[in-house]
């Protein structure tokens, strides 16, 4: 049985230990939840489903939001949980998709991501699948060159299954002029701007039609920490 949003911070307060990163953990548990609990079309009783949509944390410090959302929707325990950090849990401070169930890729280097996705979403493609792709990266990743290559890439080859989420609380230490939504529009992209708070307006954000285009969602958060 699904759990509910409310009782997310109960199962985050099961993870203990060191390397928590926790304001970034807790900067992505909305658009986390919205995602699992509204958007992502995935079966817990066969998580390597081939037409399964995917979804790539890429912004992988802080995993302890995403690890509460997995085990809301039944793909972790609270026993599991409960491991979080120690020497032999399956539950690293970065996720690793061969130990987790329900992860799809390893994530910790950052950068790395946006280029997953949006060679994921290619491939998709090319097999003719209704799968979808989508990525969460933080505004300062946005600062790895390897991002823009990646955004360039997934406009002129008219991604229209693949959606980026920024997750932005002021901490790239480069900046965008005009804002992070603008960068990508510039691209091609579809974009849209909204609080990463509020639930209503990511679910939203996420069904908007975007054609054959990329789409990003650029979810505000206040907090400081990465």
């Amino acid at each position: 049985m699904q759990m509910t949003y409310g009782e997310l911070p109960q199962l985050m307060t099961l993870m203990t230990g060191d390397e928590k990163h926790g304001a970034s953990a807790t900067s992505t548990l909305d658009v986390l939840w919205v995602l699992y609990s509204d958007i992502l079309r995935l079966d817990v009783a066969n998580p390597e489903d081939p037409e399964r949509d995917r979804f790539y944390l890429s912004k992988g410090h802080g995993p302890m939001a995403y690890y509460a959302v997995l085990a809301a929707r039944g793909f972790l325990t609270r026993s599991d949980l409960e491991s979080f950090g120690s020497y032999d849990s399956a539950l690293g401070s970065h996720p690793d998709r061969t130990l987790v169930r329900g992860v799809d890729i390893g994530s910790g280097s950052l950068g790395h991501g946006m280029a997953l996705a949006a060679g994921t979403a290619a491939a998709l493609r090319i097999q003719q699948s209704t799968a979808r792709v989508f990525v969460l990266i933080g505004d300062a990743e946005l600062d790895e060159g390897s991002n823009m290559e990646a955004i360039q890439f997934a406009a002129r080859s008219q991604l229209g299954n693949l959606t980026a989420v920024v997750i932005d609380n002021d901490s790239a230490g480069l900046g965008w002029p005009g804002g992070i939504a603008a960068r990508f529009a510039v691209e091609g992209w579809s974009t849209s701007d909204v609080d990463g708070r509020d639930h209503s307006a990511l679910r939203g954000a996420f069904r908007l039609d975007h054609a054959e285009r990329p789409h990003v969602v650029v979810a505000h958060v206040e907090t400081k920490e990465s």
